[in-house]
Order: C-alpha cells, then structure tokens, then sequence
C-alpha cells in the first residue's frame, strides 16, 4: 500500500518566498501561503522580512493561528509586530501569551512597550508576568511557567484526575505533575501517564517519585536546562527559597535556552556579539557593527607581534631565513590553541569541567600539544631540511613542539581562569588565545634560534 504524500504543511522549504508576495501585494495568494504552511514556517519567513512587510503578513493571519506563530518568533521580532497592532488586537495577542513567553519578550523590550503590554492584561496575567520579572536576567525563573497542575499529597488517583480535568485547561503542560504538601512545598513529582495506568483507588503517594530533580527560581536558566538533558526529564519543577512550588521548567523552554547559549559561544568564540535577531533579517551595517569592536581589539592586540618582530630584528638581519617559517609556525601554534580552547569552553558548558579542575585540564592540554607539536615537528623537519638547511630545520622542529604544548596549555587554561574571574569564557576563547600565541609564539622560536644557531 503506498504511503500518503507529506502535507503541505510539511518543514519542506516553501516553494515561494512569503516575502516575495508580500512585497508584490498579492494579499490573497499571502493569506493562502499562510493557511498551507505551520506556526514554525511561517514564524521563520517572518522573521526573515523587514518590520513592515512582517507586520502586513501577520495581520493576514487568523486569530486562532495568530498567537501560535507569535510565540514561535523571537523577542525582537515580536516586538517589531506589536508596536504595528491597534489596541485590540495587541491585547488579545499579548493576554494569549503564555506568561514565560511575555517576560522573556517584555525583558528586551523598550520602556513604552512594557508599559502597553503590562497595561493590556487582566489582573491574573499582569500578576503572573510581573512575578516572572521579579525574577533575576537569565534565572529559571524567568523561563518557568506558574501555570501548573499542583496536586495535594493525599489524594487517590481518581481524585487527582479530576483536578487534572478541573485546572488543565488553564495549564502549560499536564504530563508533569508537582505533588505538594499543605505549604505548597515540593514534595515530589507523578507523570499523568502513571496516573492513567493505574487503578482508580491508587494513592497517589504509592506512585510519587519522591526526590525529584528541580531547581531553584533564581538557580541560571542554562544551567537548569542542561540538568533536564542529564536527567531526561521532560519538565522540571521550580522551587523558591523556602522550597514552595513556583513553577514548572518545560522542555520547549530548555531547548530555546540552550540553543540561546550555544549561538552565543558561537558568536563570541569567533570574536563577534552575539545578534539577537535572525540573520537573514539584519542589515550589512548591523551585522559588521556587531563584529567590529572585537576586531579592532583583536588588531590592537596584535600590535604584539609586531613589537616582538621588531625586539628580534637583529636575529633576523644575521639568519633571514628564519622569516620564511613565521607564518607557518604561529599558524600551528594559533591553531592548536584554539582547538583546546573550543574543547575547554565546550566542557564547560555541558559540565564535563568545573573551575577545580584547572591543574588537571592544564596538565592534559599540555601534553595534547606535546603530542600533537612532536607530529608536526617531525614534517617540520622535513620541510626545513629540503627548502632551507639541517640547522633551520631543527629551530622549526623544537619551536614546534614548543608552541604547540605551550598553546594547547594556554587554549586549556583561559577559559577556566575566565570562569573563576566570572568572565564568560568563550569570550577569551579561540580569537583572544589565537592572538596571544602569536606573538609568544615568536618569541618562542627566536630564542629557539638564537639557543641552536648561537645568532
């Protein structure tokens, strides 16, 4: 039997761009385009046109799909599509949010945007995205849903899904199931699936995981999101200081979370800010002003190796072959280096490395490019031998093993210093460590040359 044919609807790359009929006014043909393709689609073309055409289209959306495609775009564009809406249907698309959703937007928002949105709510809303707020930048708390289904500890399973029914309509997520005390103090957790599989007149108690992984409101949102990925937990409870239930950390949230961080090691690991918007969406001018500032400090730093080119000038005078080995030698150095920084920073992130291990990642990085700088040396050896002569040769061949056990040691060590000094290490990552091998590099191989050549 042959299987049907994907819908339309498919993550199949539109065949026509939304931007592209917009621009030509073809409304009808939007509003149809709009109709075929998911949330994720058409959130992802908006976010690639400029504010006006992004606002046309997305008034063209039905109420109903207008909020799921709002909440699949990002804080930056979301604001570009508010600040185009008349009062009624601004209210209606912000009391719809989820109030997660709401405070992330609101926290990159302008001072006028807060103002309109936090005046638009109901009661209950403005209450839930001002508690979220109260939260600090970049906490689980920020990200947690309050919409809940909390269940008392004495209940039967029966009991339970009837609240479940009860409250779940006004819930982000059911799957998950926070199990409190009469303080409202996390007691522990039961899946609905639990729920559901059992006989009627089951206490819940008998089904409770009952030291289950949560985290703090204040605890880092990243943090919390990557423990969700070592525990396989689908949502993750959110206590306060007192250990009282706040909230619920989902999975689509921890997703959005760690792929935040990881754009933004990205980012500054190539010596670049990060962009908050979408590329495809920013302008020539945003786009280099974003990596202008760390290259002229990548340039100013580099003024190092020209002063030390310029302290050995003499030995160059006396052995000017040695010039023609420069390039390739703060090339390996620049490399190696950079490749344990990328390693280091990664660790760091998904927690294979913590701050105390600094004398261990040192000591292994340092041998890595031991390793590493003695396979090198030994073309190195080859190619000084058969381009210049034996003695040039051998200066390669030492300052290679040189660089490359004291570059990977370096590449190791700065993001655990950065960690310590609460520095975000991928921002003295791969550039900055490329940049302070070079000019030890050369130091490196001059004094290796003047040692073996007596020059």
């Amino acid at each position: 039997m042959p299987q049907a044919p994907l819908p339309s609807g498919s993550d199949a790359e539109p065949t026509e761009l939304l931007r592209t009929i917009v621009k030509d006014q073809r409304l009808d043909a939007a509003q149809a385009w709009l109709e075929e393709y998911p949330p994720h689609v058409i959130a992802d073309e908006l976010a690639r046109m400029d504010a006006v055409d992004a606002g046309v289209a997305f008034r063209l959306l039905a109420k109903d799909r207008a909020l799921d495609v709002f909440e699949e775009l990002k804080p930056v564009v979301q604001q570009q599509i508010l600040e185009g809406l008349r009062d009624r249907s601004f209210r209606d698309l912000v009391e719809g949010m989820e109030p997660d959703n709401r405070a992330r937007m609101l926290k990159e928002a302008p001072a006028k945007v807060v103002k309109r949105v936090l005046a638009g709510l109901s009661p209950n809303e403005r209450r839930m995205t001002s508690a979220l707020l109260g939260y600090p930048d970049g906490s689980v708390g920020r990200f947690m849903t309050p919409e809940t289904v909390a269940l008392p500890q004495d209940l039967t399973v029966e009991q339970a899904l009837r609240t479940v029914r009860r409250k779940g309509a006004d819930a982000e997520t059911v799957y998950t199931l926070p199990v409190v005390d009469s303080g409202r103090r996390l007691t522990g957790i039961v899946e609905l699936r639990e729920l559901v599989l059992n006989e009627l007149d089951t206490p819940v108690s008998d089904l409770v995981v009952t030291e289950p992984a949560y985290a703090w409101a204040t605890d880092s949102a990243e943090a919390a999101a990557r423990l969700m990925r070592e525990t396989n937990d689908l949502n993750l409870p959110v206590v306060d200081s007192e250990g009282r239930l706040v909230g619920l950390f989902t999975i689509d949230d921890a997703v959005e979370v760690i792929e935040a961080a990881d754009s933004e090691d990205v980012a500054r690991q190539a010596g670049a800010a990060p962009w908050a918007g979408h590329y495809m969406a920013a302008t020539v001018w945003q786009l280099a002003r974003y990596r202008a500032l760390w290259l002229s400090l990548l340039l100013v730093a580099a003024t190092l190796t020209v002063g030390v080119t310029q302290a050995f000038e003499a030995t160059l005078e006396q052995v000017a072959a040695l010039a023609l080995f420069i390039p390739m030698l703060i090339g390996a150095g620049g490399n190696a280096g950079a490749q344990a920084a990328t390693a280091c920073v990664r660790a760091l992130a998904v927690g294979e490395v913590r701050g105390s291990d600094l004398l261990r990642v040192i000591w292994r990085e340092c041998r890595v490019g031991l390793v590493l700088g003695s396979l090198l040396a030994a073309l190195g050896l080859v190619v000084g031998t058969v381009f210049v002569s034996a003695d040039i040769a051998l200066v390669v061949g030492i300052t290679l093993v040189l660089i490359c056990g004291w570059a990977a040691t370096i590449g190791g060590a700065m993001p655990l210093l950065a960690k310590r000094l609460r520095i975000d290490p991928a921002v003295v990552s791969a550039p900055m460590v490329t940049t302070l091998v070079d000019a030890t590099g050369l130091i490196i191989y001059f004094l290796t040359a003047k040692a073996v050549l007596g020059v």
